[in-house]
């Protein structure tokens, strides 16, 4: 039976010192047909292990109701067949830039402040999860024949609180559901990190991107001895919706991981292969500086990271770089890569056949309305993602006042009287042109993401505060949500017609023919999300830095392959393109 343990200094594999040579590539983001030829292109980077997070979210929609738990063992008995060992990390919070740091909607919602510490509430929650989840996890351990070597306690708690029983309890939920393989810690390399974030007993590791001599040292100042490792590397980062795309040169990419591996360490490369948001479930960040409390900045679809395999599967400067690197710290050849996956053969166009508006695609896939006193958050609706309309009456008569939305999350179409009134935010929540009454208003309210990272963490979404006419609220708000999972089980309850002249809001639906990777191009849409043969590809927005979706090849088929675009704002340009990668 292989043990794997924790020694003095080193990993111990058998009893024999090991380095372990990770990286991150995360099952969610990567389309299931693509994991084998994903895995095998981090073994011929030189890499033994795979890191992977669990996103509760995406496993329990609503409390009681869990989706594909197996996804991750399917994942981790891939990586055994590709040769590599696996680390763990199951949070129950894991940030990745993902949707509410992977905590879901309806636990915030319910907990509040309470989530990520001891409140009993929250951890009856967190029980019920890991007897799912475990069960995935603890058959494929090393010590039973599996690839699993490493369990993460949380996730980079250090940077949000200071809850040690709260620790100490994950701690005891994951040995009690039968983890027997070595646990550890992550934090960044900052006295106050690592002395909220660690327990005693347990491994703790750092993450930075740069400066490796440092980070050891103030690791070693507070765990004298064990194994140093980085549990993130980064060597990359992720985009924000209109931000500069972020590259990382590649050589001083590679030159900060020799730094990692000559302080005899071993590492994770965070991200290895970063992957795609599919189906909206990019998170966000609050800027700001250091105390995450600013402006939101939602995070873009694709998760490239500008990681040595990219977003298509390509080796890049950095891969080849990387290889060269750690092909001296493995005891034989680094395979060859694998074999590219197909590729689209040519572009082709859309064929768009069917329209619907926004409120016949609510009529026919939303749920029920209700009025209430005051607007009911995106939590008290059920909606992780998706968006909500909100129906409001101005009194009259009355002459012109300005209309505003206090804590509006996240971003808000408005129309009166069914003409289109503007694009209100948080930044700018008042419409430039008053309202006089009486009106009807209509405020489709959208999530650009729930923040992953930072004290915020958990915020509600939808419109929190109130609709302001002058300095006098609206009551009696009618809200009707349109959650984006609705669209799983198909658009045939929605009344399409011909095509409108306008390029107006609403769903679009088509035709396009091909197979292979591929790349969705939109020139002059807006902003909304689109589906091929009912297959999420995520959020499209013009304000860029990205300009295309990535289709990944299982997803089509040889001949007709339908697509659904669920526009929010205008569709003013041509038909939509699928073309090569």
């Amino acid at each position: 039976m292989t043990e794997f343990a924790v020694g003095d200094t080193d990993f111990l594999l058998d009893g024999r010192p090991v380095r372990l040579l990770s990286g991150a590539l995360h099952y969610f983001r990567v389309h299931e047909g693509q994991w084998g030829h994903r895995l095998a292109m981090l073994r011929a980077m030189g890499l033994n292990c795979v890191e992977t997070y669990v996103p509760w979210n995406l496993h329990e929609p609503r409390p009681g109701s869990f989706r594909d738990v197996r996804a991750l063992g399917r994942f981790l008995d891939a990586a055994q067949r590709a040769g590599l060992r696996a680390i763990v990390r199951p949070g129950p919070y894991i940030c990745a830039e993902w949707e509410n740091g992977g905590l879901p909607h309806w636990l915030t919602g319910e907990v509040g402040a309470g989530v990520r510490t001891r409140d009993e509430g929250f951890l009856g929650h967190v029980e019920r999860w890991f007897a799912h989840l475990l069960p995935e996890i603890v058959p494929r351990q090393i010590d039973r024949g599996g690839p699993v070597l490493m369990v993460q306690v949380e996730n980079e708690y250090g940077s949000y609180g200071s809850d040690q029983v709260y620790l100490g309890r994950l701690a005891g939920l994951l040995h009690e559901g039968g983890v027997t393989v070595p646990l550890f810690t992550s934090d960044g390399p900052e006295d106050h990190m690592l002395t909220g974030g660690s327990l005693p007993g347990v491994l703790a590791t750092a993450n930075f991107g740069s400066d490796a001599r440092v980070a050891f040292e103030t690791l070693r100042r507070h765990r004298p001895t064990g194994p140093l490792m980085c549990m993130e590397f980064w060597c990359g980062w992720f985009d924000h919706w209109g931000a500069e795309h972020v590259v990382r040169d590649p050589g001083d990419a590679a030159d900060a991981l020799r730094e990692i591996l000559e302080c005899g360490a071993s590492v994770n490369l965070y991200m290895a292969h970063g992957g795609t948001n599919f189906a909206g479930w990019a998170g966000a960040n609050r800027g700001g500086g250091a105390l995450h409390d600013g402006v939101l900045e939602p995070d873009v679809t694709s998760y490239d990271y500008d990681a040595p395999v990219d977003e298509y599967g390509r080796p890049t400067e950095k891969f080849w770089r990387f290889r060269s690197l750690l092909a001296a710290y493995t005891d034989s050849p680094l395979p060859e890569l694998p074999a590219e996956p197909a590729r689209l053969g040519a572009t082709a166009t859309v064929d768009l056949t069917g329209w619907a508006s926004l409120s016949a695609v609510l009529d026919a896939l939303g749920g029920p309305e209700s009025e209430q006193p005051v607007p009911p958050t995106f939590e008290e609706l059920d909606v992780d993602r998706g968006l909500v309309r909100y129906t409001v009456d101005v009194p009259g008569p009355r002459r012109p006042y300005p209309l505003a939305v206090r804590g509006l999350r996240d971003l808000a179409t408005v129309y009166v009287d069914g003409e289109p009134a503007g694009v209100l935010t948080e930044d700018e929540p008042r419409l430039k042109e008053p309202v006089a009454g009486p009106a009807r208003v209509d405020l489709w309210v959208e999530s650009l993401g729930r923040v992953n990272y930072g004290p915020r963490t958990g915020e509600t979404k939808g419109i929190t505060g109130g609709v302001l006419h002058e300095r006098q609220y609206l009551h009696g708000v009618r809200a009707r949500a349109l959650r984006l999972d609705a669209f799983d089980a198909g658009v045939e309850p929605v009344p399409f017609r011909p095509l409108p002249d306008s390029g107006a809001p609403g769903l679009y639906r088509g035709t396009v023919r091909g197979a292979g990777d591929a790349r969705l191009e939109l020139p002059g849409w807006t902003r909304g999300f689109a589906w091929i043969n009912g297959f999420n590809l995520g959020r499209y927005w013009s304000v860029g830095p990205q300009r295309s979706l990535y289709v990944p090849g299982p997803v089509l088929r040889e001949g007709d392959n339908e697509v659904w675009l669920l526009e929010f704002e205008e569709a003013s340009g041509p038909a939509p393109i699928l073309a090569q990668v």
